[in-house]
């Protein structure tokens, strides 16, 4: 049984992501990491569900995909690649607060398995296939297009490469010059930080932009550079 403490903490997630679950035991599942079944023999963990997840995650995707694109084969395969990668989706569980909720081994904890890219992306699979299980195909499909939709559209404005390259690579083409990052803001306790960035280019500053970590705030900061820039 999930104590009430768990349970406001689960519908809160809910709330937060615009989804309802009926079963709150099993979106408690897809929290559970695989570790804390190593240290509690018998203890169900998310792995079945990241399996499930995973592939209703890439049928949304590839569905959405073949729908809206005219796209050769070839650039939906790259574009389908990059969006349900575990790059792609560890910075949406750590927005979506999945790293809050993890359940996992003391081992794991002390290793930081909290903000393990692999172990967010994975997680955001259980949650897809628990609630498939939940509430059926369309109800994931909703959620799944939520996050995903706007990854399609930045792949499509940025190309596969991250929002750092990218800058780089523009920002040194006319300047010969590197983007300069600052961290100007650290929130919250040691183990939930949020992390806030300025870049600067030439003498103009973008940002502050927030992440969970460093990376992923420097991400936020040169993606609104990008947006506001004239490289012309």
């Amino acid at each position: 049984m999930i104590d009430s403490k768990r349970q406001k903490e689960l519908k809160e997630f809910c709330n937060k992501v615009d989804i309802s679950f009926k079963n709150l035991e099993l979106l408690d599942q897809a929290f559970h990491h695989r570790s804390i079944t190593n240290e509690n023999p018998g203890m169900k963990n998310n792995e079945r569900l990241e399996f499930l997840g995973d592939s209703v995650l890439g049928m949304v995707t590839a569905s959405y995909l073949y729908t809206n694109l005219d796209n050769p084969e070839g650039d939906l395969a790259k574009i389908k690649s990059a969006v349900v990668s575990e790059k792609a989706l560890a910075p949406v569980a750590l927005q979506f607060g999945i790293h809050k909720l993890l359940v996992m081994g003391k081992g794991e904890e002390m290793t930081g398995g909290r903000k393990k890219p692999a172990i967010l992306a994975d997680c955001m699979e259980a949650v897809i296939g628990a609630y498939y299980l939940d509430s059926g195909y369309k109800a994931a499909e909703k959620y799944v297009l939520s996050f995903i939709i706007p990854a399609i559209n930045n792949v499509q404005h940025f190309g596969m490469k991250d929002f750092k390259t990218v800058l780089q690579e523009k920002y040194q083409k006319i300047s010969k010059k590197t983007p300069k990052y600052e961290i100007c803001g650290v929130e919250g306790p040691e183990h939930d930080r949020t992390f806030s960035v300025k870049v600067y280019l030439e003498n103009k500053a973008f940002g502050p932009a927030k992440g969970k970590s460093k990376k992923e705030a420097e991400q936020n900061a040169a993606k609104i550079a990008l947006e506001n820039f004239d490289f012309v």
